[in-house]
């Protein structure tokens, strides 16, 4: 599918998220109640042009300078402007003149109800971050929202934001998967491409990409069957699936390919704004309050290395290897020879 396509739909067929075929593009109601508070400054015109399939909005952000990859009319941009402050910057990126007009248009708006203007917008591809003039190694966190899946490259994508994140920064984005590789004739599909469904990754080639672009040991934090209402679009992508998946890559040196353990923990202090209780590093990682928690190599280096780490205690090293952390060494022989419930992943 070319950009023509992408740009034609976006900038033209659709004129709200109500025009939309299918519930791919669209963020699940139930959503935590700091960003309902923080979407209830946007204006209602940036609201009506969303079409996002996730929340990219992750804890710990203030002063961070955080891109937006596929920004369109700049709902996630205003959004995560007020969860960054004053002191931190949001860049959002996009390439229908359309949608970026209207974020442009909001912007004083915006600013005036904020009490401060701390947001841009560039008009380019995301496949070619490198042609922006954004300075590589200069985001704390780059988000996107139901975008990658409509690049014409997507391992492109990974690897632009790999080069423009700070050591220890992280890419947090959601977006659209298949069960299956998409088929050629269905990715011709224009309706179902600018729907979100036939440019969707299969699951494990996105796993593939994202480790090839240096994003070692990706991080599922949350994920939603999709459902297609329209009958004839349903007989148009059947028999494949779709999930709607958001997704932490981290930019880490010495990541592992597997879970091994070292016999450490860490200690959740608190407090990251909005996570007084818990920390949740992804769907199997709730660490609660001052509780001691076991963890392998990779999620110590995700905590110690990363904006998280003067919210944690750590307990260990790397000094001596205990081989592959319980119930994460499917692979291994001495764990097929045994007998019994594996233990939980770390």
């Amino acid at each position: 599918m070319k950009h023509e396509n992408v740009q034609e739909y976006y900038g033209k067929v659709l004129q709200g998220s109500d025009d939309l075929q299918t519930n791919a593009c669209c963020t699940p109601d139930e959503m935590p109640d700091y960003v309902k508070s923080v979407l209830s400054n946007i204006h209602d015109e940036v609201l009506t042009r969303y079409y996002g399939c996730g929340l990219v909005m992750p804890l710990g952000l203030q002063g961070a300078r955080v891109l937006d990859l596929g920004c369109g009319a700049g709902r996630d941009v205003y959004a995560l402007a007020q969860l960054v402050g004053p002191k931190g910057r949001v860049v959002g990126v996009d390439m229908t003149p359309e949608q970026l007009e209207i974020a442009r248009s909001h912007q004083a708006w915006h600013a005036d109800r904020f009490g401060f203007d701390n947001v841009e917008f560039h008009q380019g591809y995301i496949e070619t971050l490198d042609q922006l003039g954004l300075e590589p190694g200069s985001f704390d966190v780059i988000v996107s929202n139901c975008v990658i899946n409509l690049a014409t490259d997507k391992e492109a994508v990974l690897r632009g934001a790999h080069h423009l994140l700070k050591p220890g920064g992280e890419m947090y984005f959601s977006d659209v998967y298949a069960d299956r590789r998409v088929p050629l004739a269905m990715a011709q599909d224009e309706v179902l491409y600018g729907e979100c469904l036939s440019g969707a990754l299969y699951w494990n080639d996105f796993l593939t990409f994202a480790k090839r672009a240096g994003f070692d040991d990706p991080r599922l934090v949350t994920h939603r069957p999709l459902t297609i209402e329209n009958p004839e679009l349903e007989k148009r992508v059947a028999p494949l699936k779709f999930t709607s998946a958001t997704y932490r890559l981290f930019k880490l040196d010495g990541l592992e390919t597997a879970c091994e353990d070292y016999g450490q923990a860490v200690i959740y202090k608190g407090p990251v704004e909005h996570a007084p209780h818990a920390f949740a590093l992804d769907d199997h990682h709730i660490i609660e309050t001052g509780k001691v928690f076991p963890v392998c190599g990779n999620t110590w280096k995700m905590l110690a290395d990363t904006r998280f780490a003067d919210h944690f205690a750590f307990i260990g090293d790397f000094s001596t290897h205990y081989g592959i952390f319980d119930g994460c060494g499917g692979e291994s022989p001495f764990e097929r020879a045994t007998d019994g419930d594996a233990a939980p992943c770390c």
